[in-house]
């Protein structure tokens, strides 16, 4: 089983993707964890990639594109996988399907999970990353995350530098310009789905199931 997921920041692909990878057994590949993980690394590609997350503009295609190559080979395309975050553009997608050919393979699905932007922008500045662990908490307000430490290992909490609210318009902003074509990419060739994505986590889970 292949499978992309597809939405703005925020509407919850990545909450999503770990039950998905867990319930049908194929790995989660995430650019946006493997992108901060490089960068927290200090790699070539980390540092260049951080500039352009930071200040809320899609990291570049061929950066993308080096990092994917090298986690889309072996046992990740032979058992399948469920993609967060790629292919961003429709030329992403394009390259992305020549490197599927190459091995026999295509894509199954393209779930695509729909939330009001108002929403998605409470979602992002609510939410903290766990120093230590990494685990993602929501807050109640401004200054809480001071008051509060992570539920799993008790570390302390900060916010992501792209989940200023600034940031988070323009991302909103990029999206709308430079990846809905990629929306209607996927609807033209019949793999899109589009999925509601508010309400409980399990609800989200039993829309997506239900189109796959």
């Amino acid at each position: 089983m292949r499978i992309i997921l597809r939405g703005t920041s925020g509407v919850g692909k990545g909450t999503q993707a770990k039950k998905m990878s867990k319930k049908f057994d194929i790995p989660h590949i995430s650019t946006g964890d493997i992108l901060r993980s490089e960068s927290k690394a200090g790699t070539g590609l980390g540092k260049k990639a951080r500039e352009f997350m930071e200040s809320g503009k899609l990291v570049p295609d061929h950066l993308i594109i080096e990092m994917m190559q090298d986690r889309l080979t072996g046992k990740h395309a032979g058992k399948g996988f469920l993609l967060d975050g790629f292919p961003r553009t429709v030329r992403q997608a394009e390259m992305f399907e020549g490197m599927l050919e190459s091995s026999g393979l295509d894509i199954d699905r393209v779930i695509n999970i729909i939330v009001d932007n108002d929403v998605i922008i409470k979602r992002l500045t609510d939410r903290r990353v766990c120093q230590e662990c990494g685990h993602i908490s929501k807050i109640d307000g401004p200054g809480e995350d001071r008051k509060k430490s992570c539920p799993k290992c008790g570390g302390q909490l900060y916010r992501r530098p792209d989940d200023d609210i600034g940031v988070i318009k323009k991302r909103l902003e990029v999206y709308k310009e430079q990846t809905r074509p990629l929306v209607d990419y996927y609807k033209k060739k019949g793999l899109l789905f589009d999925v509601d994505g508010e309400g409980s986590e399990e609800a989200v889970m039993e829309r997506i199931i239900s189109v796959l």
